[in-house]
């Protein structure tokens, strides 16, 4: 593996590890004779993961500059998939309430839902995932989930938005899908990083995404609206629309987090449902 990558990027004198990160089984940043890259692989290169990440080297060439680093290659060796990328100096984005990074992540959100708007980009479409998944029905079937009260109550409405949410979600924009402040670094700009799940659809859906993950860094969920109307597409989103995505962002991670429970889940699940709940309270 280190022959593969000396290959592409020159003898290597220095490799620093990031303290963060989940999805690679291999990931630094590079010094080499010839400069500084990130590089990122993994193990199993013909697996679901390297399909993932074929699919992020896949679609970089779509993806401005401004926004997300530049893949500089990718090679194979004993079934690792290797890629590099520019490195991109900064911290993850702090987004708590009154963080000085909450500005530079909105300048670039704004700049993603703009310039990705009609990608021709290959990517997968959200809405067909969306169907294929349908958490608030599979919840419905499943005597033994785990929901409180007013969700089990509800939840013929919320399998309604839930249909409603495969229309809202479609269109030809590429989206991230994965918007939280590990996959943001901000220097004197946001950059976007790991787009393995990138996937074509509504733009409006990569701000519902962040929404949640605002919540969960301490907003409430009226302050945390409010501040992604300042994102253009955001506020032009009819207000159906927005209580569609948030009640369908809200069950995937709640069915996930019944199907495969983890501590990742134990912040982001009651975020979501606090912004769904206080959309469909404004309805």
């Amino acid at each position: 593996m280190r022959a593969a990558i000396e290959r592409e990027a020159g003898p290597v004198a220095h490799a620093v590890i990031p303290t963060a990160g989940r999805n690679s089984d291999f990931s630094a940043t590079l010094h080499t004779e010839r400069g500084v890259l990130f590089c990122k692989g993994i193990s199993d290169a013909e697996g679901s993961r390297g399909r993932m990440h074929r699919h992020e080297a896949d679609i970089n060439e779509w993806l401005p500059s401004a926004i997300a680093p530049r893949l500089r290659w990718r090679t194979e060796a004993d079934e690792w998939l290797l890629l590099g990328f520019d490195h991109v100096s900064g911290h993850h984005a702090d987004l708590s309430p009154g963080s000085t990074d909450l500005d530079a992540v909105a300048e670039t959100v704004t700049t993603l839902t703009t310039e990705l708007a009609g990608s021709a980009a290959p990517a997968p479409r959200l809405a067909e995932q969306w169907a294929r998944l349908a958490p608030w029905r599979r919840l419905a079937k499943d005597p033994a989930a785990e929901l409180d009260d007013w969700t089990r109550e509800h939840l013929d409405e919320l399998i309604t938005w839930e249909t409603r949410a495969l229309e809202a979600a479609d269109g030809d924009d590429l989206l991230h899908t994965d918007l939280h402040s590990l996959n943001l670094l901000v220097d004197e700009r946001a950059v976007v990083i790991d787009w393995a799940w990138s996937r074509k659809g509504s733009a409006p859906v990569d701000v519902a995404f962040l929404l949640a993950r605002l919540v969960a860094a301490g907003h409430g969920a009226e302050e945390a609206a409010r501040w992604c109307d300042g994102i253009p597409v955001w506020r032009s989103t009819p207000d159906e629309v927005r209580i569609a995505l948030a009640v369908e962002i809200w069950g995937i991670w709640l069915y996930q987090s019944i199907s495969e429970p983890r501590s990742l889940w134990n912040s982001i699940v009651p975020a979501a449902a606090r912004v769904a709940e206080s959309l469909l309270r404004g309805a």
